[in-house]
This record gives C-alpha cells, structure tokens and sequence, in this order.
C-alpha cells in the first residue's frame, strides 16, 4: 500500500473559508466618479474650443453664407467747396443698424423690440428678414444717436451698429441743382456730385480705396454768396409776379465760369426725395424751351457777322409780315421803316424776320450751329438737355426762329452764346470747376468778328438806355440787355396768356466780365401795377441781382465824365 502524505491539508475548519476582497468606503467611490466627471467636461471644453479656433482661422466658405458688414458701409467723398473755400458738401459720421439673421435668437421678439423704436418700420416686414441664415441685413441706415441709444439698451443678440458716412449740405436749398445728391451708399446720383463720381471717385471706390480715407476736396466756380443771392432774388421775383417757376445764372464771359446758377422749385439735397418730383427740374440746363426776343441777339449777331446788314442800314417795318397762312407782327409796332438799332431797341418781329431772311436759311442756320443751338452742351453737370431742332426749315421757320420760337434750347445755351457776343467773338463750353483764362482761350472757338462783338455792346447798352430792358439798369454799372416774352404753347397752340419771360443781361457794357439771365416762367402783374412783359418783370429782377452781387463779384462801380469817357471807381 503506499504512503499519504498529509502536508497541504488545512489544520482547522476555519481555514478551509474562502478568502474575499476587501470592499471600498462609499467616500472613495464618490471621488473616483466626480474624478471621471471632470475629465469628460475638460474634453468636451478643450474639443469646443479647438472647433471655435478653427472657426477663426479658416477662410469664408464662398457665396452668401458670409457677409462682412464693413465692406456695406457708405464710401468717403471729398469736400466740395466754392471758389472762396467755403464748404458746399461735407460727409459726416453715422450711425446704421444691421442685424445677422444666423444669430438672432428670437426673430419675433427682435422685431418688435426694433419697431417700437423704429416707428417707421413695418413688423411684419422686418420679421421676415430677421428670420433665416442670412450673414447680414440692414435694418435702417443713418439713425439719430437718439435712437441708437434706446436700441442698444435693447440688448437684442444679432444686431449691430456701423459708423459710415453720411453726405451733408450746410447750405441747405442753396446751391441744390448745381450740387446734385448722394443716395443711401453715398454714391453720386446728380449734379455736381455725379460728375465727381464718373470722372474718378467711382474707380477709386471700385478699387477698394478711399474708404475712410480723408479725399482733397473739389473746388467749384461757385461763389456760394452770390448763389445765395440768385436764389433769393429769384423766389422774391416768384412771389411778387405769381410765377409757377424761375431761374437764373451768372457766367462769366472770359472764363466760361458759372458763377452761380438756381431753379425753382429746388428741393434740399439733405432729402433728396423731392428731387424726383417733376417740378423740380433744373430749368436752365436740364429744361429746353422757346426763349423769345432774347434770341433776336443772335438774328442781328449773324446779319451784321455776315455783312448782310450794318449799323446804318434801316428796315421796312411799316407792316405784318403774311406768308402761307401765317402772320407775324408786333407787339407795339411802329409801323414804319426803322434803323438797325430801332428793330432792336423796340424788339420789332418784323424787322428781325426781314434779317434772317436776309440772312437766308443755310446761313441763318450755320450760325445757329456755329453758336451752339444744334447741340447739347457739354459740361460737368449730367443733367443737360439737347436742343430741340424743328424737322423742317421752312420760310416760316427761319422767321419765326429770328425771334425766338420754333427752336427749343436751354437757357445755359443761350448764355454761353451772348457771352460770345460781348466778350470779342469767342464761344467758350461752361464750367462748375475753377477755369482761367488762358486755359479758356485755349477751348474757345471764334464765332463772330471783334467788330460784331463791338456793335452787339453797343445795341445791348441802348436797350437797357432807352429801350424795353430800362428796369434792368443799375447805376453805376453800365449794364446791357434784351428782353424776350415767350407765348408758351398749351395744346399745341401758341396761348395769349401764359408766357415765359427772361432778361439776358451784361455788365458792365464798357468791359464786359458776367452774363446774367434771368426767366420767370407764367408771370402776372404785380400787385403794385405794372404790365406782364418781361420789361415789367424779368428786368428788374436782373436788375436786382446786379446791384446786390457786383461788388462780390469784384466790379467797380462807374461814373461817366462830360467827355463821355467812362471812369471806374477806386
């Protein structure tokens, strides 16, 4: 049998028990699990901010996804200001609200919250382009800080306010046809502000400049007191005589400068809504019309240039004119043979109808394009009306053309023509910018002989000495002029009582330096008396003009000896 070893048996009951492993304390296993807690929350936060840094640094994804709302701020312009240094238009700092659709929490409340400061916004409207992923929307542009205030105490997640600028016009109405307007993005839209825009501004902005950056102004020809005073004159001329509209413009008829140029009705380029408004045309060189006797200037400019007629040469005047069914007559004739200077003096139908035809029609009308009336004129302002030129040059036509009707021009036109007709011969293009005159001379083009220019002064002074432009004169400044009263055409007709009046003057007639026209368009008898021919009303408003504007404009009074020599003033 063999042997049992008893080594490896237990030598008691009580070890033969399982041993176990010892259990932890519930305080141990708290620790582990807020252990294992912390550790997730460190990860989940060091995961968010990893994607918030990728975030930053990519690029925008392309298309709509992504607006930057700077590249939507309203772009610098330069300073205009007028010949002296006064500033005309300015851009100022504002402030705009814009929201980011993508951000906005709660479209609803966000739009009700706005409008109720806001009052002029629609809720419904402004809900609508809250709600979306949309990257950017204006909300309203150029907002009073006011309003700015109450609507950043709002505290209304995913709007935003940007500072941009904003155009404005110290001089209010003053100057408003010439200046034009800037829309919401402060681009030029009209006027002056326009042409700032087409000749640079606009590729500068196009290539990313001048956006914050402070621009060298622009200097105009305009001299913004004696602007003021047009203006003035005119509106007081508009209320006196009842017209329905009126306008005016000083050039000067070395330089071809517009020193000042107005319309009215206007409207004020700080809310250029009104500009639309039909009525506010600028009539003297957006608005085409049949002048009247003021274009017998160049009937007799053209009869004398040619030859066709002198100085001493009388006209047979001593009845009505008839052809094809037509009749041309006075409107206080004489009914009698007149000089040259008569006809003029007494602004006779008659007698410049016989001088075109004269003249002839290929001459008459050779002049008239030599003069500028078969073109726009080119300018710096956009706004500029063509001429407009009858299909037919008949008998008729070339006769009734010789004292102004049948031919539409503007009155910026007629202006440039009779500087040429004082200044020696010379048709020089109009200019808003600051021009000399060797710079002048340079664009200028002869259109008549020194002498016709001579002979023109001379029948200009007589007019206003003794003829229908006496209310024009102003003491002391030698000035000379021509009336025109217009029958306007209502229906298709010639009217008898509706009529556009203008006075074309110059000062001072010994040394002719500014043209100024004067229309007034549908006036009626004063108050105080009077007629309704542009003598009675017209006139005087020139008149008016050059004796408040000649001492800033840099003329000397004059006073003339017994000698008949002419003597300026110190």
């Amino acid at each position: 049998m063999s042997e049992t070893s008893f080594d490896h048996f237990p030598e008691s009951v009580e070890d033969t028990k399982p041993v176990l492993a010892r259990s932890p304390t519930p305080g141990a296993a708290m620790r582990t699990r807020i252990r294992v807690a912390m550790g997730v929350f460190a990860l989940a936060f060091l995961v968010i901010i990893g994607r918030l840094v990728s975030f930053g640094i990519m690029e925008p994804a392309a298309g709509n996804s992504y607006v930057d709302p700077n590249a939507a701020i309203a772009t610098s312009r330069p300073d205009l200001i007028d010949r002296n240094g006064e500033v005309l238009a300015a851009d100022i700092k504002t402030a705009s609200l814009y929201g980011e659709p993508r951000n906005i929490i709660d479209p609803d409340e966000a739009a009700e919250l706005i409008t109720g400061v806001l009052t002029d916004i629609d809720t419904a409207k402004l809900r609508k382009r809250l709600t979306g992923d949309a990257g950017f929307v204006w909300i309203k542009r150029e907002i009073t800080p006011k309003q700015r205030a109450k609507i950043h105490a709002l505290g209304v997640p995913g709007i935003g306010f940007l500072t941009e600028n904003r155009r404005f016009y110290p001089g209010g109405r003053t100057a408003a046809h010439v200046l034009g307007a800037v829309n919401v993005d402060n681009q030029g839209i009209a006027g002056i502000e326009k042409h700032v825009d087409d000749r640079w501004l606009a590729d500068l902005h196009a290539a990313g400049f001048a956006r914050g950056e402070e621009l060298d102004p622009v200097k105009l020809s305009i001299d913004v007191s004696v602007q003021h005073i047009v203006r003035d004159e005119l509106a007081q001329a508009m209320e006196r005589y009842g017209a329905i509209a009126a306008g005016g413009i000083i050039l000067n008829a070395h330089t071809g400068e517009v020193l000042a140029m107005a319309s009215l009705p206007d409207y004020d380029p700080n809310e250029p809504a009104d500009a639309l408004k039909p009525d506010r045309l600028n009539r003297i060189s957006a608005g085409a019309f049949e002048l009247g006797s003021i274009f017998k200037s160049f009937t007799f400019a053209m009869a004398l240039d040619s030859g066709t007629v002198t100085m001493n040469d009388s006209i047979d005047a001593t009845k009505p004119i008839r052809v094809r069914g037509h009749t041309i007559n006075d409107f206080h004739g004489k009914y009698r043979v007149l000089t040259v200077p008569e006809v003029f003096i007494y602004s006779s139908n008659i007698g410049s109808a016989r001088m075109a035809l004269a003249v002839g029609q290929e001459g008459q009308q050779a002049y008239l394009r030599r003069f500028g009336f078969f073109d726009k004129v080119a300018t710096d302002l956009p706004e500029v009306a063509r001429p407009i030129v009858p299909k037919k040059w008949s008998e008729v036509t070339a006769m009734t053309v010789a004292f102004g009707h049948s031919l539409a021009v503007t009155p910026l036109q007629v202006a440039v023509a009779d500087a040429a007709l004082v200044n020696g011969g010379k048709l020089i293009p109009p200019t808003f910018l600051p021009r000399g005159r060797a710079e002048a001379d340079a664009v200028a083009r002869q259109v008549v002989s020194p002498e016709t220019s001579r002979h023109m002064r001379t029948l200009f002074a007589m007019n206003v000495e003794k003829g229908s432009g006496r209310r024009a004169a102003v003491p002391g400044y030698n000035v000379g002029g021509k009336t025109g009263t217009a029958e306007k055409v209502v229906d298709g007709r010639y009217s008898d009582d509706k009529r556009l009046n203008s006075f074309l003057a110059t000062f001072p007639m010994d040394d002719p330096q500014y043209v100024v026209l004067v229309m007034l368009d549908e006036p009626k008898r004063a108050k105080d008396g009077g007629g309704v021919t542009a003598g009675w009303n017209a006139a005087p408003t020139v008149s008016a003009i050059i004796r408040r504007s000649a001492a800033l404009l840099g003329v000397k009074p004059r006073t003339v000896g017994e000698d008949g020599i002419v003597l300026v003033s110190n």
